[in-house]
């Protein structure tokens, strides 16, 4: 363990150094330029499309009788995997040692990340394929191998970073995925209900076999139940907290941008270190958050029954925007609202540890209950956060060894959830981090290198239903699955 905590130190401390948080940034800034600002000029259209349409369309909702998904239940499975954790536990340890202006970063990492997921999204649906078993498969690995691949003198570096892509996928499946989730899950049961952390993880280890073996349809339509129902008692109850001090919420934000730019660091640091440790927490917890720019929910965003790409690219737009702006930030008030972290310095002023910050603003308002329903919350966060990351990893290992390997793979990573159960909290966060990063790198390369092709899709999209404009719609990368996809728009 010790071995592998130097290890893994050394390759975190260079993944998320300066260089990766500019990249994310700029990304993120690049595909909001060149879509037009596409989430704030056209914040009706994509809200009437995603949220909107759950309520009147049975296109968006409807159940698919081939081997797709509907949008709905690709949403779902997606906000499933993003949904977890990192919204109350990494969004807890964010302000315990960044302070609350890591908040603020999280937005701006939110609001840009908005359209670096729709560009990985719209990509996903633009290159994805058909594999033996008649199923769709996108993801980073296609657009960088037959998008970026394609280009002039581009096809080795393609291929390279596809399979690197794919590997580090593979391997965060684990991390990401598994490890800190369930290692969230055992540690809070124990903390609320006094449950040991192995009988926790063998009870999981059942749950995540019984979902996860039955492929994507069975996910799908678990997470479809689980993660609206989750989510909204989620809200209600930070709602509650938010109302009740209300009087405290001007002190919250201003505390929250004091702290984003010039306010003393935890404990009374030096400033220089407090804004940078601000900016760096909260952008890695947010990307952990809503994972824009991981090309990991494009996995699952390409399996939906949707000809557009635009349109699956608005559904990653809603995706950060309520897994971040609006999940995220609710926790934050309520821990900032608690009195556990001194408003003025930013630090932590009361003996709760930083893993229980949530629990512990929930409880000082709905007594024990409040802390037995935040463990059940992570309990059903991180929960279905594995079973839409397990499609991710099945993805990659499909990519890299072909479709049959991927039930091999799904008995591998039901059993590794035992493993995360009972795993160090600290060490399985930092390798959860170190992997996110390492994927990041190549997708993020391939949204760049492909940020032309997004424009053109987006305004072609933008020419046919705003301006009027009769032109072919961009749907496919392929003739013939262009073709396929032109007749089911013409037939609906």
């Amino acid at each position: 363990m010790g071995l592998i905590e130097s290890i893994n130190s050394a390759v975190n401390g260079w993944v998320w150094g300066p260089p990766m948080l500019v990249l994310m940034g700029f990304v993120g800034i690049l595909m909001t330029a060149r879509t037009g600002v596409f989430q704030i000029r056209h914040i009706g259209h994509w809200m009437k499309k995603t949220i909107g349409d759950i309520f009147k369309s049975k296109e968006v909702t409807a159940h698919t009788t081939d081997k797709s998904i509907s949008q709905f239940q690709s949403l779902c499975t997606a906000l499933a995997a993003t949904v977890g954790t990192g919204n109350i536990v990494g969004v807890a340890g964010a302000i315990a040692t960044g302070g609350p202006g890591a908040v603020f970063w999280m937005w701006i990492i939110a609001f840009f990340g908005m359209m670096t997921n729709y560009s990985e999204n719209v990509l996903g649906i633009f290159y994805r394929k058909k594999n033996a078993a008649d199923e769709w498969s996108g993801g980073a690995m296609y657009y960088l191998r037959y998008g970026l691949g394609e280009k002039k003198n581009c096809k080795a570096i393609g291929i390279f970073l596809a399979g690197a892509f794919s590997v580090f996928c593979f391997l965060a499946s684990f991390g990401i995925g598994n490890m800190t989730q369930v290692n969230s899950i055992s540690s809070n049961m124990n903390s609320a209900f006094g449950i040991p952390t192995w009988v926790t993880g063998l009870f999981i280890m059942a749950a995540v076999g019984i979902v996860v073996l039955g492929g994507l349809k069975r996910i799908a339509a678990v997470t479809e139940k689980i993660v609206p129902l989750m989510v909204v008692l989620y809200i209600v109850g930070a709602v509650v907290i938010l109302v009740t001090h209300i009087g405290t919420v001007p002190a919250i934000f201003t505390s929250i941008f004091k702290s984003a730019f010039g306010m003393k660091a935890v404990g009374g640091g030096i400033v220089g270190f407090g804004i940078r440790q601000a900016v760096i927490l909260g952008m890695k917890r947010g990307v952990f958050s809503n994972e824009a720019g991981l090309g990991s929910s494009v996995m699952v965003h390409s399996s939906s029954n949707v000809a557009e790409p635009v349109r699956q690219g608005m559904w990653g737009i809603f995706e950060v925007f309520a897994d971040t702006i609006v999940v995220c930030t609710l926790t934050a008030v309520s821990i900032l609202a608690s009195g556990d972290i001194d408003l003025a310095t930013g630090q932590l002023v009361s003996g709760v540890e930083s893993s229980n910050l949530a629990s512990a603003a929930f409880g000082a308002m709905f007594g024990k209950p409040g802390e037995m329903f935040i463990a059940i919350a992570i309990l059903l966060f991180a929960f279905s956060t594995v079973l839409g990351w397990s499609h991710y990893g099945s993805k990659a290992c499909e990519y890299l060894l072909g479709l049959k390997a991927t039930m091999i793979y799904k008995i591998i990573f039901t059993l590794a959830t035992f493993g995360g159960a009972v795993m160090g909290q600290n060490l399985a966060w930092d390798i959860a981090d170190t992997l996110n990063g390492l994927m990041a790198i190549p997708n993020l390369i391939g949204v760049l290198a492909l940020s032309g092709t997004v424009a053109a899709i987006t305004k072609n999209y933008v020419d046919r239903t705003f301006r009027g404009k009769t032109v072919k719609p961009m749907l496919s990368a392929y003739e013939d699955i262009q073709a396929m996809q032109e007749k089911k728009i013409a037939s609906q």
